[in-house]
């Protein structure tokens, strides 16, 4: 593990998109930044974190060992790291959001980018990307936001919190090289937010409906079982599961 701090940066991903472009960095490669001025989330839409409070970093892996159809076990073993941290930490009720947000107590702490480098339909390496709500009080407009210090009062040395978040990824990238791709995805769906539950979803049109939540494809998309017994799988950019 080779490890970069930084005090500030525009954006750890962008930090490791741009190393990349030239050569592909050391396996397994971590760019923590204090502070991040345009940390960016899923869909494009930005990570909000307060310098020096929380933790804004991005891992670079090597996953060449893995077909492209399979990029989505990348997203699941990184989410089934953190969580199993968060545990370890003894954050409680600790869920995955599809397809990778964290909650706790439903509120969401902690978000990944993953950003997968792909030359001639081949992967090459991942650019994994993580921000968790460390030590941070207030979130403007962010209802359904919290962090690890409002939930459980105490203030955490975020050195010792990257350390154990970092060990767990590992471990199940280490798992996802090994071919363990069947039951990382029945670890994954077993702790996936809602599961088996009534729950609302949104359409990019606004259409709101209802439906359970069965799993995921092999590809990572949402599977559905609707009104009349129909059952239906949807990408990220399809469909939205609301809290």
């Amino acid at each position: 593990m080779y490890i970069i701090k930084l005090d500030a940066i525009d954006s750890t991903n962008s930090y490791l998109k741009t190393i990349s472009l030239k050569k592909m960095p050391k396996d397994f490669t971590v760019v923590v930044a204090e502070e991040q001025t345009n940390g960016r989330g899923q869909m494009g839409t930005q990570w909000q974190a307060e310098a020096s409070k929380n933790l804004t970093f991005s891992v670079f892996k090597d996953v060449s060992f893995l077909k492209v159809s399979h990029q989505f076990c990348i997203s699941m073993a990184v989410a089934l790291g953190l969580s199993k941290a968060l545990k370890e930490l003894q954050i409680p009720k600790i869920k995955i959001k599809w397809p990778n947000d964290i909650l706790s107590e439903n509120k969401k702490i902690a978000g990944i980018l993953i950003e997968n480098v792909i030359k001639n339909n081949t992967l090459e390496g991942s650019i994994i990307g993580m921000g968790l709500n460390v030590n941070q009080k207030f979130f403007d407009d962010l209802p359904n936001a919290s962090s690890l210090h409002l939930i459980t009062g105490i203030v955490y040395s975020k050195d010792e919190v990257l350390h154990n978040i970092l060990k767990h990824i590992e471990h199940y990238l280490k798992r996802l090289e090994s071919g363990d791709l069947n039951l990382l995805k029945k670890e994954y769906e077993a702790e996936l937010f809602r599961i088996k539950k009534p729950s609302t979803f949104k359409t990019p049109t606004n259409q709101i409906f209802s439906g359970f939540i069965e799993g995921i494809t092999d590809d990572g998309k949402l599977k559905l079982l609707l009104e009349d017994d129909v059952h239906m799988a949807y990408d990220l950019k399809e469909v939205e599961l609301l809290y």
